[in-house]
């Protein structure tokens, strides 16, 4: 899969639920983790069996203004806002930061005023934090990732996808023939 991502949280002061957060971000390939404004115990939760923290980047701000991400990394809030997209009608981008509220508030202002998107989760009320993460990003698999179609009818089977074709071979310099 092209691009690269990270999974931060705003305010966030359970811990395990900080380890399950964590711990879906390694597994689906985060390559970066920040938090904003959490509880300092979060870095050490036991549900975080993969031990992100010793394995990925790991940034800790203070407030929403401190926040930096790499030049071009597109901020993705996601918060049941009406103003939010839906999830199955958002396209990732390549380079996102995906950002998360506290388990029982919501993205502060300044943080939601950051955001170059906001997304929501097409339910009837707010799900656990670490559930929510794990539904984005395996969102942005399936819509990023090459995988084989679904078939039409549940007693199809998949239709692969197309093989990749590579192009010729591409010099940066052409070579001096005299030299």
């Amino acid at each position: 899969m092209r691009g690269y991502f990270g999974v931060g949280v705003e305010g966030l002061s359970k811990v395990m639920n900080a380890g399950n957060l964590f711990r879906s971000a390694h597994a689906f390939g985060a390559g970066f983790v920040f938090t904003i404004n959490a509880n300092p115990k979060i870095a050490q939760s036991p549900a975080d069996t993969s031990r992100a923290q010793e394995n990925l980047p790991w940034y800790n701000y203070a407030s929403p203004d401190e926040l930096t991400l790499p030049a071009g990394c597109q901020l993705v809030g996601v918060e049941l806002l009406d103003e939010a997209v839906q999830l199955p009608s958002f396209r990732h981008p390549l380079q996102a930061a995906y950002v998360f509220g506290p388990e029982r508030a919501s993205l502060s202002p300044a943080l939601v005023a950051r955001c170059d998107h906001l997304v929501k989760i097409p339910t009837s009320f707010c799900i656990n934090l670490a559930t929510a993460a794990a539904i984005v990003l395996y969102d942005r698999t399936i819509s990023l990732g090459r995988f084989a179609e679904r078939p039409v009818s549940a007693l199809g089977k998949p239709i692969p996808p197309v093989p990749h074709v590579h192009g010729g071979v591409r010099f940066r310099r052409r070579k001096d023939p005299d030299r």
